[in-house]
């Protein structure tokens, strides 16, 4: 089978280049202070915008941050989650019950496991928590925005865009996070980037080069078996 260019989609090749991205990809969690090149950033986005979307609408919009700009919202992304619960523009999750709620768990103990923090150590778990508003020392932010009335398959063409951006980053060299936790600092987004109305902080992604000794870039999470996800039907 051949895509639009004429390119043989289906060849070995390109399956292994994919499972070899998508099974090396993971979240850094400690970056180096190193940028990254304005070129390198310009084709990962690039890469990123070929993603699919309802009626190619491409609703995403994103500001990357560098330099003094990522500083400056590190320093108030830091101050407004000290004071502040998340404030999200779109709802975070009401709750996560059963398989989810242990997948959630097994992924939160593999990182205080990997940084040495003890079970029940609250302090600690909230220190490494707050790093998120830090951005974990990348020196790039991504913030992912839709607009306000594309509601729910808005954020799906976003979630799609940002698969693709992931993917992006790590064909590139390029570490990456995402992270939902930047939704909660939205008012701070707005404020710093003269944000419009008609646009909802759905999510960040802090990038950058990874710290390779950095512990917490030592555990990798698991994934479900395909019967725990994927119903099969043949009549």
């Amino acid at each position: 089978m051949s895509g639009a260019a004429g390119v043989d989609v289906t060849s070995t090749g390109d399956a292994e280049v994919l499972e070899a991205l998508l099974t090396s990809r993971h979240s850094c969690r400690a970056f180096q202070e190193q940028p990254v090149p304005a070129d390198v950033i310009e084709r990962m986005l690039r890469l990123a915008q070929c993603s699919p979307s309802w009626c190619n609408t491409q609703n995403w919009q994103v500001i990357i941050t560098s330099g003094a700009a990522t500083e400056r919202l590190r320093a108030a992304s830091a101050a407004f989650a000290a004071d502040n619960p998340p404030t999200p523009d779109l709802p975070f999750p009401a709750r996560y019950t059963g398989v989810f709620q242990e997948r959630r768990r097994e992924c939160g103990w593999q990182l205080y496991q990997s940084v040495g923090i003890e079970r029940g150590d609250r302090e600690a778990s909230a220190r490494e928590m707050a790093k998120n508003f830090e951005f974990f020392g990348a020196p790039h932010l991504a913030i992912i925005t839709v607009e306000r009335d594309h509601g729910f398959y808005g954020g799906v063409d976003a979630g799609v865009y940002l698969g693709c951006l992931l993917l992006a980053a790590e064909s590139l060299g390029v570490a990456a996070v995402p992270q939902a936790a930047i939704g909660g600092i939205a008012p701070v987004i707005r404020r710093q980037f003269d944000l419009s109305s008609d646009r909802l902080v759905l999510c960040g992604v802090s990038f950058g080069y990874p710290e390779p000794d950095a512990p917490v870039n030592s555990f990798r999470t698991t994934r479900a078996r395909l019967a725990e996800v994927v119903s099969m039907w043949a009549h």
